[in-house]
């Protein structure tokens, strides 16, 4: 018994068979570019939430109005194999906003989930801080809300990948409360940021990574003209 493809030909001709073959592939790349995406997320995922351990790192960059917790304290935080998360994290969401734009999801719907790991991210970096410090700052209450806030995003990702047009019709909506939300997250964060960013704090940080300063010495010295 011929297949549904040697049946379009043999009963439509070759012009509703063509037609018929060209369907099929395409439901076969959908299903490949899904994947894709799915892979990316996973990617992106383990890196934001996995943050093993901070060291200091190059002195604190005082120079940019747009600086992440690690940047500002002159810190870095590294992955369980050692790779600097948020060098990690840049690539995995080059390559996550590649797969979702190919799989044909807006670029606004892209750029929140991309979003929402660099939250993750960045609540991981001051839950680690605060932990050194004693916990002086609400982090966990951060963590929480990084956590939830990118359950949303990639909810929404995932039903414009699977239900795009359905989707489309509540888009909008989510749009805007994802924008309350990640608001109300960026209070929140910088709250937490202010607190573990205080001169008093951040020198008791560099004395706990480094306590005999022989890092903190080269700071200094890379300064000098």
């Amino acid at each position: 018994m011929p297949g549904l493809v040697e049946l379009a030909y043999t009963t439509g001709g070759g012009v509703v068979g063509a037609a018929l073959t060209n369907y099929l592939t395409k439901i076969q790349d959908r299903r490949q570019l899904r994947a894709e995406v799915y892979r990316r997320l996973e990617a992106a995922r383990a890196i934001s939430g996995g943050v093993r351990e901070i060291r200091i790192g190059l002195p604190p960059n005082t120079l940019t109005s747009r600086k992440n917790l690690a940047d500002a304290l002159g810190i870095v935080a590294v992955l369980e194999d050692g790779t600097d998360a948020h060098r990690a994290l840049r690539e995995a969401l080059s390559e996550l906003l590649t797969a979702v734009l190919v799989a044909g999801i807006p670029r606004r719907v892209a750029d929140f989930a991309a979003g929402a790991h660099e939250r993750v991210l960045e609540s991981a970096v001051a839950t680690t801080v605060d932990r050194q410090l004693g916990g002086i700052a609400n982090s966990g209450q951060l963590a929480q809300a990084a956590q939830a806030y990118r359950t949303e995003t990639t909810g929404l990702l995932l039903a414009v990948l699977w239900h795009p047009w359905r989707a489309r019709l509540r888009t909008r909506g989510r749009i805007r409360k994802l924008r309350v939300a990640v608001h109300a997250l960026h209070r929140t964060q910088e709250a937490a940021v202010a607190v573990l960013t205080r001169p008093d704090q951040a020198d008791a940080l560099h004395r706990r990574l480094d306590p005999d300063g022989t890092l903190r010495e080269t700071w200094i010295e890379d300064r000098l003209p």
